[in-house]
């Protein structure tokens, strides 16, 4: 059995990128999976449950967020 080791990438995205979803607008769509969106601002980071991509809030989780 062989087992193959995935790297999922780790992507940093700014307040202006919200609301967050994965595939960024800028991603290839040829290979792309459905548009999911993901809630990063209260802890500041979400994984994607299709490709794994981490991404990573900068400036941390957003104030007044609930």
């Amino acid at each position: 059995m062989s087992q193959t080791l995935h790297t999922a990438r780790v992507v940093e995205v700014t307040e202006k990128d919200l609301p967050l979803h994965c595939p960024l607008p800028a991603e290839t769509v040829w290979n792309a999976h459905p548009r999911v969106f993901l809630p990063i601002e209260e802890k500041g980071e979400a994984r994607c449950p299709y490709c794994g991509t981490l991404y990573r809030l900068k400036g941390g989780p957003v104030a007044g967020h609930h």
